[in-house]
């Protein structure tokens, strides 16, 4: 299932990152194990963020996924299941049945 990460993370622990090498290492860590379709960086309420699109095969992989951000950026993160517009013309192609069956 295609799911989207939302992070954010302070610039305390972003600036250290920086400083060691940390924040290099865990990205390429985080970008290797993801392999993400797609991944933006930028500054949001005044501190480091970003989201990345990937695959998931399983709701087991959270925990995972989550715990990257956790410990490596000490980091905020949302997961969120999102679509493309293929994904979503062919979820809309049974809605107006199931509507019909609640009217």
């Amino acid at each position: 299932m295609r799911m989207m990460i939302r992070f954010r993370f302070p610039v305390e622990a972003g600036n250290e990152g920086v400083r060691s090498g940390k924040l290099a290492r865990v990205f390429e860590a985080i970008m290797t194990d993801l392999k993400p379709e797609a991944a933006y960086f930028f500054p949001e309420g005044g501190e480091r963020a970003g989201l990345m699109v990937f695959d998931m095969q399983e709701a087991s992989q959270v925990a995972g996924v989550a715990e990257r951000f956790f410990h490596g950026l000490n980091a905020r993160v949302e997961i969120t299941p999102v679509m493309t517009g293929e994904d979503l013309q062919k979820g809309l192609s049974g809605v107006e049945a199931a509507i019909q069956r609640l009217v």
